[in-house]
């Protein structure tokens, strides 16, 4: 598991490729009215860790933006500040550009404002594949390249390229490349808000932080 916060290596501060996020969390948080105790209760962070997200001090990775995402009943691309095109059935791959967060690069492969979203994505080695997600919705990934840990509850599988998973999201959860090279996946999410999303845990001992 992660360490705690008071032992945890210091982030990389915010860089160029995530300039808005900091006020766009803060801005979302407030929308919603929660309080920064409670929605990082939520997200499975420190107060002080999502104050530090807030400010710009810390950079999110990625499965950190889709529990906030959840929470705050928006996309991974809204917190990023991305232009919501219109919306349209196809996406070209020519008009979709990479975004990385926390190690992690991925790709949208759905429209925006719809009931669930799409990620091809790029899992690194040995990043965040020690924070145990648990809530509300469902998720399906098909791998695409490489091999894919992946455990569901007490369960480890081993996912090969052609293999997929669909599970409720309710089961606590985390993935991780099981490749020094990562791994690439096809990635479906349900968007839902719900005041069960108190129940998205991260990391599964209490004080830890991703």
């Amino acid at each position: 598991m992660s360490p705690s916060e008071g032992t945890h290596p210091p982030e990389p501060p915010m860089d160029g490729e995530l300039p808005v996020v900091a006020p766009q969390l803060r801005a979302l948080r407030r929308r919603a009215s929660l309080t920064l105790e409670a929605a990082a209760r939520a997200a499975g962070l420190s107060p002080a860790h999502l104050s530090r997200l807030e400010t710009g001090q810390r950079q999110p990775s990625l499965p950190m933006l889709l529990a906030l995402a959840r929470i705050y009943g928006t996309t991974v691309s809204a917190l990023l500040g991305e232009s919501v095109p219109e919306r349209d059935a196809v996406l070209r791959a020519s008009d979709r550009e990479p975004t990385k967060a926390g190690g992690w690069t991925y790709w949208q492969a759905g429209a925006p404002g719809r009931g669930m979203q799409a990620l091809r994505v790029h899992v690194p080695y040995g990043s965040q594949g020690d924070i145990v997600r648990v809530h509300p919705g469902e998720e399906w990934l098909y791998v695409l390249k490489g091999r894919l840990r992946l455990r569901l509850g007490d369960t480890t599988h081993l996912l090969a390229p052609g293999d997929s998973a669909h599970f409720d999201s309710l089961t606590p959860h985390r993935i991780a490349a099981a490749d020094r090279d990562g791994a690439d996946l096809l990635f479906v999410h349900t968007l839902l808000q719900s005041p069960t999303a108190a129940l998205c845990l991260g990391p599964t001992t209490p004080g830890e932080t991703p």
